[in-house]
């Protein structure tokens, strides 16, 4: 896109190089996430439109998942984000993490390992510090409970897998997805990841709970042990390897 498109009001723009424009005509999916962001924010500043306010906040914090993630002191920074803003984007948020909770519960759909991805990153994405959780699922892959259960530092957490277990059991899973998140780090294992998950999975066999997926979150990376046939489960069907896990 030109500069003189860029340094005019979204209005004056080419209809076909609007956003909400080309959002109707190409679907969601062709547009950046700046695009996104802009047409959430419907309007920029007396210095930017509102997709360099979208791009600007995206520079400044990282990602898109880093900008819902800040905290309104931060986002008062920009010049058109103010508490009305905010509110909207932690509306947006939740209701986001709402709709995958929802399709959890409605059954999981074992070809879209993007939905758990998604569903887990909603989760886990804002924490500062390694969290591990356990995503509890019945005989019919429904979602009974989801529940963070170690805390640790910014790259390591010490895990009970006894703690583990007990709650599970109690939770009457016949399934399990475990996760944990690397806040600062890629979504690479280590080699105490590998150990762990294969501890894991030999205690669930003892007391027939299937362990379906180990999945490491990081900012924008996620890594299913499962795809990668680190996990030989009878129910999770091996998938692809996906070049952003």
């Amino acid at each position: 896109m030109n500069n003189l498109i860029k340094s005019t009001s979204i209005k004056q723009w080419p209809e076909q190089e609007r956003p909400r424009e080309r959002l109707l005509q190409q679907g969601a999916h062709s547009l950046s996430d700046a695009e996104l962001l802009a047409i959430f924010l419907r309007s920029g500043s007396k210095q930017h439109s509102a997709v360099e306010l979208a791009r600007l906040l995206i520079l400044h914090f990282g990602n898109l998942n880093t900008v819902f993630d800040a905290s309104l002191e931060d986002l008062r920074q920009f010049h058109g984000i103010g508490d009305t803003k905010y509110s909207q984007l932690m509306a947006v948020k939740e209701l986001g993490r709402r709709y995958l909770k929802h399709q959890l519960n409605q059954g999981l759909d074992l070809s879209r390992s993007d939905l758990i991805r998604d569903y887990l990153r909603y989760e886990l994405i804002g924490e500062s510090q390694e969290v591990f959780a356990v995503l509890c699922l019945d005989s019919q892959l429904r979602k009974l409970s989801f529940k963070k259960l170690f805390y640790g530092s910014i790259n390591y957490c010490n895990i009970s897998i006894n703690q583990l277990l007990r709650y599970a059991i109690q939770k009457q899973a016949t399934y399990i997805i475990i996760t944990h998140n690397h806040p600062k780090g890629f979504a690479k294992p280590s080699r105490e990841d590998y150990d762990l998950t294969q501890d894991i999975f030999k205690a669930c066999q003892l007391l027939e709970i299937e362990l379906l997926d180990h999945i490491i979150i990081a900012a924008d990376q996620s890594y299913s042990f499962a795809e990668h046939e680190l996990i030989k489960s009878k129910t999770f069907p091996l998938q692809a390897v996906d070049n952003n896990c």
